[in-house]
């Protein structure tokens, strides 16, 4: 019989998963834009708080119990997972100057008073999108899976992965309506979250995708 926390804490990832998709999806923002369109402006804004927000109950749950460790990274094997999980956090960071931060956050539609369902960014290519579809899901499971983990850490790792798995196709489908064949093109080239070595664009590839916008 599954513990109550155990339970807890999936019914906790479902609903933020559900509520954060439904809330991303065009449907519900056309919704918005039809009834309240003056709401629209801010709605990125409210949907990256409300994310925040609402990730603190699943986070809690996961982290405060007192479950004893499934596995713990020690010795050599420590500094191995301290190392990726540095370099993950690096590399988020340095991603953000080829990310519209100010978009991304919400805070230009709203100050630019932008009520549009659709994202406001051309298709561009940063130096980690020659690699990896979804940088940032990358960065994040490198985060996740260096670890210690314990029962819920562990519910919470694969659950958050299958979510990114299941996300990023449901992110796909607005990209390719946003930028059509060039994603899909895109798409058929570069793995979507973890980066595969033999598989990546060169620069001949990202001008012929981006005519020379990177």
């Amino acid at each position: 019989m599954l513990d109550s926390q155990i339970f807890l804490l999936i019914v906790s990832w479902l609903v933020y998963f559900g509520l954060h998709s439904l809330l991303a999806s065009i449907g519900v923002k056309q919704y918005v834009a039809l009834h309240w369109p003056r709401a629209m402006p801010a709605y990125r804004l409210m949907f990256n708080v409300i994310a925040v927000v609402l990730l603190a109950v699943p986070l809690e749950l996961s982290l405060s119990g007192s479950d004893p460790w499934l596995w713990r990274w020690s010795g050599f094997a420590f500094y191995i997972s301290l190392t990726l999980s540095v370099a993950a956090m690096a590399g988020f960071l340095w991603s953000l100057k080829y990310y519209d931060v100010s978009e991304f956050l919400g805070l230009r539609q709203l100050r630019e008073g932008n009520a549009s369902v659709d994202d406001q960014e051309q298709f561009q290519l940063s130096p980690l999108h020659r690699w990896v579809r979804h940088p940032w899901y990358f960065f994040a499971l490198v985060i996740l899976w260096t670890r210690d983990m314990n029962t819920p850490m562990l519910i919470t790792a694969i659950l958050v992965t299958l979510y990114f798995i299941v996300g990023s196709r449901l992110e796909e489908q607005k990209l390719i309506r946003y930028h059509g064949e060039i994603y899909r093109r895109y798409r058929a080239l570069v793995p979507g979250l973890v980066p595969l070595p033999w598989k990546f664009l060169r620069e001949a590839d990202v001008e012929a995708l981006t005519g020379g916008h990177k």
